[in-house]
């Protein structure tokens, strides 16, 4: 929401906001940009006749002030996804969906365009490396490229957002059941995927990774006139610690980024990519120097034969992913996996069982929870033995203490060794470039 409140506020449009909280990077943002609003809370009397429009963020509840105020006095109001479709019934939609993989994804094909100069508009999940905003819309791009996800559209909406982007092209990374809070069973969650694959018209395509056997059965569904493009990981090989895509002329070209689930990214990119007009060679010149979305596989620092990294990894499925591609980049080094269970299914007891034998890549596996997060998500309290259990590895380490846990990685042996830290929190407020230094020295 912020980002799409700097991307109006930059093209001359008259832009205010309000939330209960803000956090960081949005405050340092807004602010940065004079959209901070001077107090927190709702103040309906703001809500005056002379407004456009309300935009409505997800987390809003049914019954916020404004929005009633709103309502009262006729106001549009759209939903996010509503907002971005507006803005480009005239261009072609891609939107890039999927349970894990989906902004990794979407930040490769961005960046490919960019290098080769290309005109578009997007919205992605996380920041990258040579774009200022996560949100651009514009007037003269032909083409705008979409992160969409599964989630509820917002209080008014119960409709996946990615349904309201009415995509031409659809790249569907995988479906792994993240989202007990939303969607209380598979067969519901697996339901929407199929619903967007449906929905795409003549003419169009749909992307995905054939790996992914449920995915695999939706995107092979009969389509008249939508062409089913299936993708798996891209040919690879690891030398000395670095990856090499492998191309049909077996020329070697050199990666920033590594892990099958990446080389399976870079399949979907490509074939996005090359309907978007891209040859092979411009792809393979791009992606080389692509070095990944915050947060994903990044490396926080290095000596020697030490790293360091953080990934936004906070389901089941990208906890085995991320573990599997560090230990499979430095297969000779000790890896130690810490994640944090943080979102409300991670900490769900009915769904924990879904995190069995994901950390079985690690040498040394840590799971790090905050009660104070279990209690205000209103959660039954969980046990040290109910999370080895769900694990299925009894020498797993856990910590409910930030103290605790980096006096336990600050005490380990550093030679040869690689740190994965995972998470979508900040493992209860810890100084991650304070730690890092300290394990390097």
């Amino acid at each position: 929401m912020h980002n799409l409140a700097i991307d109006l506020h930059q093209k001359g449009i008259i832009i205010t906001g309000s939330d209960d909280e803000i956090y960081e990077p949005s405050v340092s943002r807004l602010a940065k940009h004079h959209l901070l609003p001077t107090q927190m809370g709702w103040f309906p009397e703001r809500i005056t006749p002379d407004l456009d429009a309300v935009i409505l963020g997800m987390h809003a509840r049914a019954d916020n002030p404004e929005l009633a105020r709103a309502k009262e006095l006729g106001i549009k109001v759209y939903s996010y996804p509503e907002y971005i479709f507006e803005h480009s019934q005239n261009k072609q939609r891609v939107v890039i969906a999927g349970s894990h993989g989906k902004t990794s994804v979407t930040s490769m094909i961005l960046h490919v365009l960019k290098f080769h100069n290309r005109v578009f508009d997007y919205l992605v999940g996380a920041q990258l490396d040579g774009f200022e905003n996560m949100v651009k819309l514009s007037n003269d791009a032909p083409v705008i490229i979409i992160e969409g996800d599964e989630y509820f559209t917002s209080p008014l909406d119960k409709t996946p957002k990615f349904m309201h982007y009415q995509p031409h092209i659809a790249l569907i990374s995988g479906i792994a059941w993240d989202h007990y809070n939303v969607f209380s069973t598979w067969e519901q969650y697996v339901q929407q995927f199929e619903r967007l694959a449906d929905s795409i018209p003549k003419a169009g395509a749909i992307i995905f990774d054939e790996t992914d056997n449920m995915l695999d059965v939706i995107g092979r569904k009969g389509r008249p006139d939508v062409a089913a493009i299936p993708y798996n990981a891209h040919k690879s090989k690891i030398v000395e610690g670095k990856t090499y895509l492998q191309t049909d002329t077996d020329e070697l070209v050199p990666l920033l980024i590594f892990g099958e689930h990446n080389m399976k990214n870079i399949s979907g990119a490509w074939d996005v990519c090359e309907r978007l007009g891209i040859t092979k060679p411009d792809f393979y010149k791009a992606i080389s120097s692509f070095k990944g979305a915050s947060k994903r596989l990044e490396k926080l620092a290095s000596k020697g034969e030490v790293h360091i990294f953080r990934d936004f990894a906070h389901a089941p499925s990208k906890v085995e992913a991320s573990t599997l591609a560090v230990k499979a980049q430095f297969p000779e080094s000790t890896l130690v996996a810490c994640a944090e269970l943080h979102t409300f299914s991670s900490l769900n007891k009915s769904f924990m069982s879904q995190y069995r034998r994901k950390l079985n890549a690690a040498d040394v596996a840590v799971v790090y929870f905050n009660p104070h997060t279990v209690e205000s998500k209103r959660l039954e309290p969980i046990t040290e033995e109910e999370i080895k259990a769900a694990f299925k590895r009894d020498d797993l380490h856990i910590f409910t203490e930030a103290a605790a846990l980096k006096a336990f990685l600050t005490s380990l042996k550093w030679e040869q060794a690689n740190l994965l830290l995972m998470s979508s929190g900040t493992f209860g407020g810890m100084d991650l470039k304070a730690l890092t230094e300290e394990i390097l020295a």
